[in-house]
C-alpha cells in the first residue's frame, strides 16, 4: 500500500456501483464488452481480478479500488484469468502489484501481442488505444500450474486453480474461500450470451474443465461469470451440457 497503509476491510461497494457478493469481495460489469472485473479485500491486501479492455478502463479500475478503499490504497494482486483483450489491457496502470496468470500467458503475451491488438479492434477498441495498451502489455510474474493458495490477510484465502485447456489455453478460476465459495470464472462460464469458442479455444476439454471448477467451488457456491450475472451450480451444469452437445464429448 501506498504510504503502508492498511486497506479498509469495510467496504462500501456501492460507493463505487459494484456489486457485493460478500463483506469483502464484489464484483462489476464493465461497459462495452460486459466483462467482469473483481476485487478481495484482506487485511493488507487488494486482490484484482482482470483488468479490462484498455488503459482506460484500467485506470478507470484503479479509481475505483481508491474510492472504495481509500486514497492512499493501491492494488496489490492482479489475477488475470485468461489471455483476451477485455481482460488484460488495462494492467500495466497497476504498478508494483504481483501478477498472476496460468502458466503458458507469457508465451501467449510475448508472441501474440499483434492478434490481441487486432481482436481489439475487430471489436471495436479504438486502435491508439489497442496500440497503447499492447505496446506496455504485463506479462505475470507467477505462473500457475495446477493450484495454488494465497492469503491475503484477515483470514481471507483466495485458491487460484488453473483448468485450462479450455476456453483459451490458459483459463485460470479464482476462488474465494468461505461461506459461500464465491468463484470467478473468467470466459469458462458465460451468463449474459453463448459461451465463446474462438481459435484458441478446445472445446474438446471444456466440459471437464467445467467439471473441475464444480467439483472445486461446490454446489452452494457463487459463480461469477466472465460476461453476465452471477449464477448457481445448476447453471454451470446446464452450460456444460451445451458445450457437450456442441463438441461432441462426454
Amino acid at each position: 500500500m501506498e504510504g503502508h497503509a492498511e486497506v479498509r476491510t469495510v467496504v462500501d461497494w456501492r460507493a463505487a456501483g459494484w456489486e457485493e457478493l460478500a463483506p469483502r469481495v464484489g464484483r462489476i460489469r464493465l461497459p462495452g464488452w460486459d466483462a467482469t472485473a473483481g476485487l478481495v479485500v484482506g487485511s493488507g491486501a487488494a486482490l484484482l481480478i482482470d483488468t479490462g479492455s484498455s488503459l482506460r478502463e484500467g485506470a478507470r479500475l484503479r479509481a475505483d479500488v481508491r474510492r472504495l478503499l481509500g486514497v492512499h490504497t493501491r492494488v496489490t494482486h492482479i489475477v488475470l484469468t485468461h489471455p483476451h483483450f477485455d481482460h488484460v489491457l488495462g494492467t500495466a496502470v497497476f504498478a508494483g502489484a504481483e501478477t498472476f496468470g496460468a502458466v503458458g500467458l507469457d508465451t501467449v503475451f510475448a508472441w501474440g501481442r499483434d492478434g490481441l491488438y487486432e481482436d481489439a479492434v475487430r471489436q471495436g477498441l479504438p486502435a491508439d488505444e489497442a496500440a497503447e495498451a499492447t505496446d506496455i502489455l504485463v506479462t505475470p510474474r507467477h505462473r500457475v500450474t495446477g493450484e495454488r493458495t494465497l492469503d491475503l490477510g484477515g483470514g481471507l484465502q483466495v485458491l487460484l486453480a488453473n483448468l485450462g485447456p479450455a476456453h483459451t489455453g490458459h483459463d485460470l478460476a479464482v476462488l474465494v474461500l468461505g461461506s459461500p465459495v464465491i468463484v470467478f470464472c473468467g470466459d469458462l462460464v458465460e451468463e449474459s450470451g453463448e459461451p465463446q469458442a474462438g481459435p484458441d479455444a478446445a472445446p474438446g476439454h471444456w466440459p471437464a474443465a467445467l467439471d473441475r471448477l464444480l467439483a472445486l467451488g461446490g454446489e452452494d457456491a457463487l459463480y461469477v461469470p466472465g460476461h453476465g450475472s452471477v449464477v448457481n451450480a445448476a447453471f454451470v451444469r446446464a452450460q456444460r451440457v451445451a458445450l457437450t452437445a456442441r463438441s461432441g464429448v462426454s
